[in-house]
């Protein structure tokens, strides 16, 4: 019995010592959690900064930022409908010009296997058009029609004015009548898919895109199907790059027989020189493909060349300048990016085919676009 109840007092002083011994564990705590969460912040912030120095500001720009689907009228010859999502950016700065005469608009294709939202955060195009005084119009390729999200266009129907070039011309009338748009300055921009797309559109619309911006972009009019497309980037076009062109103008030409000459299109043409996607070569038969859409002799020399240093001096990442004018005003700029492979060039790293490596890309296009107008 006396055993039993040693035994019992045992077990209570070592209930007691434990309960003693939470209580001082709690209070040590309650102390030491302040200094801790203190660790924790000084590290977030240090990882914040990190994050801040390696990247780009990718905050929402000021404006108005809003999204919606359009359904496009199909055409006679294709008999399905076409929907299409899409966001626009307008600027809360709006300058004085735009108040009398509406906001340039640019119209923003992203590339295969990107959405809408993130070619708009990789580019940070609208904290430009922000600063400028653009809407910002993305329109996004439906996985219905394509299902890596590419712009077709290596197929004919889309080459020819049909599918999403039709659905692309219908939404910017769209938006033009909804929004205050000038529409003798809208521009077309975008990069590998969505600069063949840009491309096509201006072709087949020259009457509402003022000038184009084809970042990375296939020649034009040498593929038929999505195999040829694929050959197509890695070794351009196996004819003359200028018999599409050929084409485009005869047909234009039968289209207004007795109207006047079409004004001329201008484009900036940006390739990095590491693309292994889309072969650099495609950028020479581009060029040489809105030499002639634009009248210039075959072979024209630039009129200027200049080589910029990327940052400090690094040879790596200069890029290289072919201007051509017509009159005073650039109908061609060539930019070839050293050390860029298929990526957006001065955009965010943090999204897919966005590099910081290089000129910035977005600030590029609206200062070419500036000087232009239809």
């Amino acid at each position: 019995m006396a055993k039993a109840n040693t035994v019992t007092r045992l077990l209570r002083s070592l209930a007691r010592a434990g309960k003693a011994q939470q209580r001082l564990a709690a209070k040590l705590a309650a102390k030491s959690a302040p200094k801790r969460a203190k660790r924790a912040s000084s590290k977030a912030k240090v990882a914040l900064a990190i994050r801040q120095h390696s990247r780009p500001d990718v905050t929402p720009a000021p404006g108005k930022w809003s999204t919606g689907q359009f359904t496009c009228v199909p055409q006679p010859y294709e008999g399905h409908v076409t929907r299409m999502n899409y966001w626009l950016y307008m600027p809360e700065h709006v300058p004085a010009t735009a108040t009398r005469q509406g906001l340039p608009l640019l119209v923003m294709l992203h590339g295969c296997h990107q959405s809408a939202t993130q070619f708009a955060t990789g580019t940070r195009m609208n904290h430009h058009a922000e600063r400028k005084g653009y809407a910002v119009l993305y329109p996004q390729q439906s996985l219905s029609v394509q299902a890596q999200r590419c712009w077709r266009w290596y197929n004919p129907t889309v080459q020819h004015g049909g599918g999403e070039t039709a659905a692309l011309a219908q939404l910017i009338d769209m938006i033009c009548t909804q929004q205050f748009i000038d529409r003798r300055r809208i521009y077309a921009c975008g990069i590998s898919a969505g600069a063949g797309m840009a491309a096509i559109l201006a072709l087949n619309h020259p009457e509402l895109i003022a000038a184009v911006g084809l970042h990375s972009g296939p020649v034009f009019g040498a593929g038929r199907n999505a195999v040829e497309g694929l050959r197509v980037m890695r070794q351009g076009s196996v004819i003359a790059a200028h018999s599409a062109i050929d084409r485009v103008l005869e047909h234009r030409a039968t289209l207004r027989p007795e109207d006047k000459p079409l004004p001329p299109m201008p484009a900036l043409l940006i390739h990095g020189h590491d693309d292994h996607v889309v072969a650099s070569v495609n950028q020479q038969q581009l060029a040489q493909q809105w030499l002639r859409l634009n009248g210039m002799p075959h072979g024209a020399m630039a009129d200027s060349v200049t080589v910029k240093p990327h940052g400090r001096g690094s040879s790596r990442n200069s890029h290289e300048i072919h201007e051509y004018m017509l009159g005073r005003k650039p109908i061609l700029r060539v930019v070839r990016i050293g050390g860029l492979g298929h990526a957006w060039s001065g955009g965010d790293p943090s999204e897919r085919f966005t590099s910081k490596t290089g000129p910035d890309s977005s600030r590029m296009m609206i200062d070419f676009f500036s000087k232009h107008r239809r």
